[in-house]
């Protein structure tokens, strides 16, 4: 006789959503979420971004089951295998094109992210192209970091689990945030070719001291001296701390979205931004990443000071990671084989509400808890976690 399925885990509002989704497929419990901004009058339950990642989900996964109240404000979530980018599950030559709608006020790094973690744990490797005019490629108002951050700062964190080969990143299309921070019509394309059976035991407990500092200067639909006067102001506040500093200049055109009425296409994404990475001697990575934002009025110096401002405080808030790879790297731990992982953060990230919030979901999914004490620095805590050995039940069947 077969055991009966698993109750679903109970929330409540849309806070979290993408990181309970995505413990919920990585574990196999199913998630039941209510009160999705029941109290807003004018825009109750899932958003547009919301409902385009459940469907980047269904078409990864096999065997998922989704259930939306009429209202949106009730979500259901059944998960299934993950067998990425497999022929007959939405992919078209093992290539999955996944459509933004036009009104996304989030940027494609609010997809990559999530998508990055499920991938290790794929039967297939994972090969989808983000199209259509919902794509923002550049940091965005929401909160939401460019593009070139996840290749620069979130990719290179799996290398610490033994998950480094056939892993890409490529900007087919740049684009801003368009009017009102929403659309853009970029393409972005992510190929995750390396699946493991179980993520590597990893203790990172030295942060070293920085070496380099890397970063890409972008524009579209504009002129090339933006990016030259953001790559000068960033230079003048970090010259002082470090002299290995080469930012990359990034001009492309601003994408072209038809029109609806039949008239000419209209330019759509234009601005600029920066995105800045600092690395260790020991390849911890601080990143820090600004965009110009949609309505205007911000000149570039501001937007290179401000980066670079960001990026000396992510560095200031010590630990072996920065709070923007601080998520992918403790859900990876906890995902681990049955060992026990010891990672350094600054106080200043493990204190944040987000790493707090994830603590507490691992707790609800089956992980252990974390064992905190204090590290060798002033201000940096040794976070220790348990794996759950979930590891890659695709693999293990194949």
């Amino acid at each position: 006789m077969a055991a009966p399925p698993p109750s679903p885990l109970r929330f409540e509002s849309q806070r979290s959503l993408v990181q309970r989704l995505v413990l919920s497929t990585l574990t196999g419990r199913p998630v039941h979420i209510s009160k999705i901004r029941s109290s807003s009058p004018t825009s109750p339950g899932l958003a547009s971004h919301e409902v385009s990642f459940l469907r980047l989900l269904e078409t990864v996964t096999n065997g998922s089951t989704i259930e939306i109240s009429y209202t949106g404000t009730t979500l259901l979530y059944r998960p299934g295998l993950i067998v990425g980018s497999t022929a007959g599950s939405g992919a078209s030559g093992g290539v999955i094109r996944h459509e933004l709608p036009p009104g996304c006020t989030r940027g494609v790094s609010y997809f990559l992210i999530p998508l990055c973690l499920l991938a290790p744990f794929s039967k297939s490797p994972v090969n989808v192209i983000f199209a259509g005019p919902g794509v923002i490629t550049s940091a965005t108002p929401a909160g939401d970091i460019s593009a070139d951050s996840v290749r620069t700062a979130i990719l290179p964190l799996f290398e610490q689990f033994g998950i480094s080969n056939d892993i890409e990143l490529r900007i087919l299309r740049r684009s801003c945030a368009g009017p009102e921070g929403k659309g853009g019509a970029g393409e972005v394309q992510l190929v995750f070719g390396h699946q493991v059976r179980l993520p590597k035991t990893i203790h990172l407990m030295n942060p070293g001291r920085i070496k380099r500092v890397r970063g890409v200067a972008y524009c579209t639909g504009i002129s090339s001296s933006n990016n030259a006067r953001m790559i000068e102001a960033a230079r003048g506040v970090l010259n002082p701390f470090i002299n290995d500093i080469y930012i990359f200049s990034d001009v492309s055109s601003a994408p072209f979205l038809p029109t609806t009425d039949g008239s000419s296409a209209k330019k759509i994404g234009v601005g600029f931004g920066l995105s800045l990475t600092a690395e260790s001697s020991t390849s911890v990575i601080y990143s820090a990443d600004v965009a110009s934002p949609p309505s205007g009025g911000q000149p570039p110096e501001d937007i290179g000071q401000q980066c670079a401002h960001q990026l000396l405080e992510a560095v200031s808030l010590g630990g072996c990671v920065s709070s923007l790879g601080a998520p992918t790297m403790l859900t990876l731990m906890a995902m681990g084989s049955e060992d026990v992982g010891r990672l350094q953060m600054g106080k200043g990230v493990i204190g944040t509400e987000e790493i707090v919030g994830l603590g507490r979901d691992l707790r609800l999914f089956g992980a252990s808890g974390w064992g905190i004490r204090d590290g060798s620095n002033d201000g940096d805590v040794i976070v220790s976690v348990v794996g759950r050995g979930v590891g890659n039940v695709g693999r293990k069947i194949a």
